[in-house]
């Protein structure tokens, strides 16, 4: 098993180079999505990371991909799908740092690509795990042209039409429909 943590002291002048090949167990955010039934990936998270030394920071890029099973939210079909993602992240060590007390805190592109580490090594669970959930679709679609279901017989669109009316229906008086008046 590879391990995904990385010895800052091994860190010098040459890309590091590092494969992953991991089961989804190893990462649990990801392990949290598999087990609430929001998706299924099929198979190990893989990819290729290469990590330097650049002044005090370590700057690690990689790109990691996951077969992913997913269920459409528009027609319920079962379909299959692929996270490939790249990223770049900037590790900087941890120090004490003054709180600030403004209210708002503009943040600059390298704040927003980087993260610290504190001690001697630096663990890239979090980063993976992260990539690949930020990957997986909230609504996910077997298509873009996906018709769906019919709202009023059920039937898939996609496959059949139905004769059901496709006129809008408001319900805005719904409830109102057998509502009686009694004069006295």
């Amino acid at each position: 098993m590879v391990h995904v943590k990385l010895i800052v002291d091994h860190i010098k002048d040459t890309p590091i180079s590092l494969h992953i090949d991991e089961p989804v167990g190893t990462f649990p955010l990801l392990a949290g999505i598999q087990n609430d039934k929001s998706c299924c990936i099929t198979s190990n998270i893989q990819g290729d990371i290469t990590v330097t030394r650049e002044y005090d920071n370590i700057r690690v890029t990689g790109r990691i991909t996951a077969p992913l099973a997913l269920s459409c939210s528009r027609c319920l079909a079962d379909f299959t799908s692929f996270v490939d993602t790249s990223f770049t992240i900037f590790f900087r060590k941890e120090t004490a740092i003054t709180s600030i007390t403004e209210d708002e805190l503009e943040l600059g592109e390298m704040d927003l690509l980087s993260s610290t580490y504190s001690g001697d090594e630096i663990d890239l669970t979090h980063e993976i795990e992260e990539q690949v959930a930020m990957e997986i679709p909230l609504k996910p679609l077997c298509d873009d042209a996906c018709k769906g279901l019919c709202h009023v017989c059920g039937i898939d669109l996609n496959t059949s039409s139905c004769t059901c009316s496709k006129e809008p229906e408001s319900i805005t008086f719904s409830a109102l429909k057998d509502f009686k008046v009694i004069k006295k």
